[in-house]
């Protein structure tokens, strides 16, 4: 079949319940399609007795379904092959999301479909909106009734066309009641149950609804395909810019209102990270804030952005927003007349988008505000502005010494220069200023003729002490900048470097909630962590680990202070030490963020290890209770029969009949007996009872015992210079009987079984060699595995191996499972030598 040129279109017409016309539509569109000289077939057609359907379909060319026979009955398909064969233009195809009759090309028709879109047909299809799989919930709240036939939403929505049919729920009850939809005896029940009013506009609004998204994805197509960035106001979308203060789930929560008041509107929180040095907001008041968002059947969005106002208007475009909803800044006034205010901005930038103001307590307050002030510490702050006058000072006491006239002014402002910056880079921005301002005045009175007046003579003089100052505070301030941004940058890579080492313990198993209050109390300096948590909201909290610096309990001296961190609901942090500056606080609240992903996670890995377990004992139980059924009543059954003939009084059995019997009952209680030694020694081995007892013993005491009951099946060469091996004997000779066991049963008849020893430089060798069938390669994992026949379903728990090769751990041998050359298996059990290496 040569690979179509391009692929089929797909026009699906959308009901928003069964009885609306969407096949009649469909029927209408084949009728307009022909007679416009397209090639139109009926691949299949739903008429369900109505006359008036199958009357529509008209002398349309109907391909013939193909029939499948399931549970003693016939049914009939969508034959794609023959479709296929008939390769017509367009193809009609009835009730997308059906299900197809067992036996047929896929589980489901849509699935059909697609085989002919792929082959380059044009498909034109119906579908109920009670079908699309994403409101299978929402339908069934509202109908109480479970959609069992479903098809996946994307498929829908990558229809080439998509038409809505639609009646309003008077008008289609009409229809039901005169029997236009189903049979007389069915209309009452369908107009008390499923078609009742309000569960038909509901399911029409749903339509529309799902509907106006597909729209509004293709709206968005459009405008991007035509570089469109103006707003288009097609859809209310509701954008609240959050900060992170408290103010926040005000505006969050009057954006939800207004949000509600337009049917399909959107919600949508944007939070900007900005790149301008301030300090970001919060961690956990972002993550409460996200809750609230979600809580609210919003979405919450994060961005980056070196200016704020614009990053909130570029957000709000590029979603095709109607609203922007801010809050009034917390600025002071003289402040906003200064600087502006982020919400007057969003204003004007914002185009043809409203902007909403909204009122808070902490407006104009000031409170709150991520602050530019110098992070240096107190101490060099100090020393800044005590530099910021002995600098200068120290400057006019050697240029005065050396005397009017030594040193020219441009050389002096130089060296006024060079201190002003050293003040910079010792206290910031302000000492240096000052430092500037106090040069200033020093080389006007003291070096810029007439000296001794705060006049200056020659204007080159004035200009060059201008200059001066403005040039010191301009580096200053450049200078302060990148001290700033420096410590940020340390800062920063502290913390990412402690949560790396938070998430290099996880990965090292210590993700333990000791281990992650040991380390926060180790990278923060605190003498105090406890993690507390509690069962649900309203339960008192209990402490769930404790760590602090030194070698028991912490005892918080009295300038020290408690700091709690909120995790979630559950889990918090309680930390005891020194007052934490903001910008730890909020790395401290980023690492308890990681701390509850890195508990919630270890809970999680614990449940699922629980329930694996749980899952293997479930299967070891079943498995086990199947096998034992059967192969425990096997030779109970064979001993019974024998014990019955050998007991029966009205028969004499001779002297052969006798010996058989009698045979036949030793044979099968000693495979009784092997059955329930495996099942005692798995049921030893997984409870980890096994106390092997290791002592040098030769393998004459071990292998003759172990292979007695297969004598006549063996070819044995132990050797007579094979020396002691460390072991417990009786546990060894366990394992080597369960592998001969399993030799001889999978070698041809006739065929001996070779076990040989050899001597290595520390360990010896028992090779079992057999030539049966062999194990493929990627069995030979999975053989030593409890319940693992390897092919032979006639006899035994498959409990062999998995004994021999617990046992063999248990006394620190091992069982590898080689290819015997020219087909066959050699079971290889190496045992150390006595003396050797332990």
């Amino acid at each position: 079949m040569t690979t179509p040129a391009r692929r089929g279109r797909l026009t699906v017409y959308l009901g928003a319940a069964p009885g609306v016309g969407k096949t009649f539509a469909m029927l209408d569109e084949a009728e307009r399609r022909r007679a416009r000289g397209t090639d139109v077939v009926v691949g299949l057609v739903e008429t369900h007795g109505r006359a008036a359907t199958a009357a529509k379909t008209g002398d349309l060319e109907v391909v013939p379904r193909r029939r499948v026979a399931h549970g003693g009955t016939t049914l009939t398909e969508l034959d794609v092959d023959a479709v296929l064969e008939r390769a017509p233009q367009v193809v009609l195809v009835d009730e997308l999301a059906h299900t197809n009759a067992p036996g047929s090309r896929h589980p489901k028709r849509w699935q059909d479909v697609r085989d002919l879109l792929d082959a380059g047909l044009d498909v034109v299809t119906t579908v109920n909106v009670q079908h699309l799989v994403s409101l299978t919930d929402d339908v069934e709240a509202i109908t109480g009734v479970r959609q069992r036939e479903t098809v996946p939403d994307q498929v829908v929505r990558d229809a080439d066309q998509i038409q809505l049919v639609d009646l309003s729920p008077q008008q289609l009850r009409r229809r039901l009641a005169h029997g236009n939809v189903y049979r007389p005896e069915q209309v009452d029940a369908s107009l008390r149950q499923f078609f009742r009013e309000g569960n038909l506009t509901a399911l029409r609004e749903l339509a529309l609804l799902w509907l106006a998204d597909r729209v509004d994805d293709a709206l968005t197509r459009y405008r991007t395909d035509n570089d469109i960035a103006s707003t288009w106001p097609a859809r209310e979308r509701i954008v609240v810019a959050v900060t992170g203060g408290e103010e926040s789930e005000t505006l969050l929560r009057r954006g939800a209102r207004i949000a509600q008041r337009a049917a399909g509107a959107e919600l949508l929180a944007v939070h900007v990270l900005t790149t301008d040095g301030l300090p970001p907001a919060p961690p956990a008041a972002i993550a409460a804030q996200r809750a609230l968002v979600e809580s609210l059947d919003g979405t919450f969005h994060t961005v980056v952005g070196e200016d704020v106002p614009s990053a909130v208007v570029d957000f709000a475009r590029g979603v095709n927003a109607t609203m922007v909803v801010v809050g009034v800044s917390r600025h002071s006034r003289w402040r906003q007349a200064l600087l502006g205010s982020s919400s007057a901005e969003i204003a004007r930038l914002s185009g043809a988008i409203d902007v909403h103001l909204v009122t808070h307590e902490r407006a104009r307050s000031g409170a709150g505000l991520p602050s530019r002030l110098s992070s240096l510490s107190r101490t060099r702050l100090v020393a800044g502005w005590v530099a910021a006058v002995v600098v200068p000072a120290a400057w006019t006491a050697v240029f005065a010494a050396l005397g009017r006239g030594a040193v020219s002014l441009p050389t002096e402002l130089m060296m006024f220069l060079a201190g002003v910056v050293g003040v910079a880079l010792v206290g910031g921005l302000w000492p240096a200023v000052a430092a500037a301002v106090v040069s200033f005045f020093c080389l006007n009175w003291f070096f810029t003729p007439p000296t001794g007046l705060l006049t200056v003579a020659d204007p080159e003089n004035l200009l060059a002490l201008v200059v001066f100052v403005l040039v010191a505070a301009a580096v200053a301030s450049v200078v302060d900048l990148a001290a700033r941004r420096t410590v940020q940058a340390y800062r920063s890579r502290a913390e990412a470097s402690a949560l790396a080492a938070l998430s290099r313990s996880v990965l090292r198993g210590e993700d333990t909630a000791d281990a992650i209050v040991q380390r926060l109390a180790l990278t923060f300096g605190l003498d105090e962590v406890r993690l507390d948590e509690r069962d649900d909201p309203r339960s008192p909290w209990s402490a769930a680990a404790h760590a602090d610096r030194g070698t028991g309990a912490a005892t918080p001296a009295p300038e020290d202070t408690t700091t709690e961190v909120l995790i979630d609901d559950t889990h918090r942090l309680v930390l005891t030490g020194r007052v934490l500056p903001a910008s730890d606080r909020q790395a401290v609240e980023a690492f308890g963020n990681q701390a509850g992903i890195v508990l919630e996670h270890r809970r999680l890995r614990e449940q699922a290890a629980a329930a694996r377990d749980l899952e293997h004992a479930e299967a070891t139980r079943t498995a086990l209770l199947a096998a034992v059924s059967h192969d425990l009543r096997t030779p109970l059954t064979a001993i019974r029969t024998a014990v019955d003939g050998l007991a029966m009084p009205d028969v004499e059995l001779d002297d052969e009949d006798t010996a058989a019997l009698t045979t036949t009952i030793q044979d099968q209680a000693l495979r009784l007996e092997r059955l329930i030694d495996n099942l005692l020694d798995l049921s030893r081995l997984q409870t980890g009872s096994v106390r092997p007892v290791l002592r040098a013993t030769s393998l004459d005491e071990v292998v003759p015992p172990a292979i007695e009951p297969w004598l006549g099946s063996l070819d044995l060469d132990l050797g007579e210079d094979v020396p002691l091996v460390r072991t417990d004997g009786g546990l060894l000779e366990r394992v080597v009987a369960n592998v001969v066991a399993n030799a001889v049963r999978h070698s041809p008849p006739g065929v001996p079984v070779r076990v040989a020893a050899s001597a290595g430089a520390d360990d010896v060798e028992i090779r079992v060699v057999d030539t049966g069938p062999g194990v493929p390669d990627d069995r030979k994992d999975s053989m030593f595995q409890p319940f693992q026949r390897l092919g032979d379903t006639g006899t035994g728990l498959g409990l062999g191996l998995a004994v021999a090769d617990g046992l063999a751990q248990a006394v620190g041998a091992t069982v590898v499972a080689e290819d015997t050359p020219g087909g066959g298996l050699t079971m290889v059990v190496t045992v150390p030598r006595a003396g050797g290496p332990r």
